[in-house]
């Protein structure tokens, strides 16, 4: 069920969450918005054997041992798309059964016809309708649908580390 859990943060890939003390691992995905608030989904590989073979995703990654949730996004945006980002903005922590999500966000007008992606076979502008009628990878058709709700475009969001509260799937 849907409900607000806490998040808090320690220094290592993995977060305790409840009573039952679960080990989660940590990822992070970019929200990325262009001038006509369309967001960036990527189509999954369709390689037998990965987690949602041939979905639409939002672009991201697992957070390593030493890295901190935004150093992760700058490293996995660097070796997907070969961007160097910067000026990006928390918009969430989600607490799925199996990991903490931190998804930030940032306005961007990409050419996507000139991105180089190392993962996923290609990249596609979504509006708001598009992307809630197209079943997500992960979990992140409730990311998508909050951040067109919460609209942070008009407003600077929280950084890590000073979020508390999260949602919980």
């Amino acid at each position: 069920m849907f409900g607000i859990g806490y998040s808090f943060f320690i220094g290592c890939n993995f977060c305790v969450f409840g009573e039952n003390a679960v080990m989660k691992r940590k990822g992070c995905s970019m929200i990325f918005m262009n001038d006509s608030n369309q967001i960036l989904l990527f189509l999954r590989d369709d390689t037998p054997g990965i987690p949602y073979p041939d979905m639409w995703d939002i672009p991201g990654g697992h957070v390593e041992n030493s890295e901190t949730p935004e150093q992760c996004i700058v490293r996995e945006m660097k070796e997907e798309m070969d961007l160097d980002i910067e000026g990006f903005h928390l918009f969430s922590v989600t607490v799925f059964s199996d990991r903490t999500e931190y998804t930030f966000w940032k306005r961007a007008n990409l050419d996507i016809d000139k991105i180089q992606l190392t993962e996923g076979r290609r990249l596609k502008w979504f509006s708001e309708s598009e992307a809630k009628s197209t079943e997500l990878a992960g979990g992140f058709n409730e990311i998508v649908e909050d951040f067109f709700k919460k609209a942070p475009w008009g407003c600077v969001t929280a950084e890590v580390g000073r979020y508390e509260k999260a949602k919980s799937y």
